[in-house]
């Protein structure tokens, strides 16, 4: 007999995602919205006006004490010694052998604070991760339980949140926060985004998420504000070529092939991954992410198989139509010998091979 499986988590705004209508999906254990009317309006109104997601499903993890630091630098692979208090960091999470266990981000609230922000699925495998190494007696807290998150994305995203905050958002400069209110109530107000646009992310208290994202709604009402699901944030960051675990990166895959190499600071000291990191420098790297598009008639879809020259060379990772550039795009892992801008490829589309072309990424940047 087949065991039962476990319900799905769900967010403080699952009920009000219901109530608008969301097509809700299993995303890695939990009830989320993956769409409301249009995912097509929802990629389009992030790109030219505001857009409202609820990324309460991400994981956070506080590491605190007089060894925060050296714990954070030795479990992650960029310098958070070059962190100034209220500056974010990209950076990631390593296995021993060198690949990834998370992508993830680093705020500096003080000198002995650091707060993570981790993928969902993985915040408890994170913890453990991050526990299993603490050899310096840093206090570690998984802490997802404790807070909501709210993302505002868009040309007026700012416009939208300035109207309930009295933090002023215009010098937030990217990759950087504040901690303040929003509505009234306890906020960090972050400023990175996973779409390609301005924005802004809203740490709060579970309990204050669900009158804060009418309050969001009602004040981007005049910009044409549309509440958004996991269908365009994917079709956004894929855009902007951003990677996403599971597919650009995971447990097999290190940075440099992920193209990850700006955010390793080898001259920083021993971290988790650094030994396997040098021997794999040295050797060279044999395969690399590269951004594609379609050239004949079909969708690259994560997982299919990537030919050159009618022999199998690697796989898409992500995949998909661009509602922005109106062009099939994905990115794909190639042997470095095939990996250069320009190379001809084939995608394997329902047994068919689909001619595309290797190209630049990101595939859009906004104009600032």
């Amino acid at each position: 007999m087949a065991e039962p499986s476990a319900p799905l988590k769900t967010t403080p705004l699952n009920a009000i995602h219901r109530r608008l209508g969301a097509r809700m999906i299993d995303f890695g254990g939990w009830d989320m919205p993956v769409q409301y009317a249009s995912l097509l309006e929802e990629h389009h109104a992030v790109r030219q006006r505001v857009g409202l997601f609820d990324v309460s499903h991400m994981g956070e993890i506080e590491i605190r004490g007089p060894e925060a630091l050296r714990l954070v630098n030795y479990v992650a692979t960029n310098d958070a010694s070059r962190l100034r208090i209220g500056q974010i960091q990209y950076s990631g999470l390593l296995y021993e052998h060198g690949g990834f266990v998370d992508d993830i981000l680093v705020h500096k609230v003080a000198d002995e604070y650091y707060f993570l922000c981790v993928n969902a699925s993985n915040q408890d495998k994170d913890y453990e991760h991050i526990f299993a190494h603490d050899q310096f007696n840093a206090t570690v807290e998984n802490a997802g339980s404790r807070y909501a998150q709210l993302a505002v994305q868009g040309p007026r995203a700012l416009d939208t949140l300035q109207k309930l905050t009295p933090v002023a958002l215009a010098p937030i400069r990217y990759y950087h926060f504040v901690d303040g209110t929003v509505s009234g109530a306890p906020a960090r107000i972050a400023r990175t985004g996973y779409t390609g646009e301005d924005g802004f992310e809203i740490y709060l208290s579970p309990a204050d998420a669900p009158r804060i994202w009418d309050e969001i709604l009602e004040a981007g009402a005049a910009f044409g504000i549309k509440p958004c699901g996991l269908g365009a944030r994917n079709t956004l960051r894929l855009e902007a070529a951003m990677a996403l675990y599971d597919h650009e990166i995971h447990a097999s895959i290190t940075p440099w092939e992920a193209n990850l190499g700006w955010i390793v600071k080898m001259d920083k000291g021993d971290f988790v991954g650094r030994e396997a990191l040098v021997r794999q420098k040295d050797r060279g790297i044999t395969r690399k992410l590269v951004g594609f598009e379609m050239a004949g008639r079909g969708i690259g879809r994560d997982g299919y198989e990537v030919s050159v020259e009618g022999i199998g060379a690697g796989w898409v990772t992500s995949g998909g139509p661009s509602p922005t550039l109106n062009k099939n795009i994905g990115l794909c892992y190639l042997p470095c010998t095939h990996a250069e801008v320009g190379r001809r490829i084939q995608v394997m589309v329902r047994g068919q091979a689909v001619d595309s072309i290797a190209v630049p990424t990101p595939f859009y940047k906004r104009i600032k």
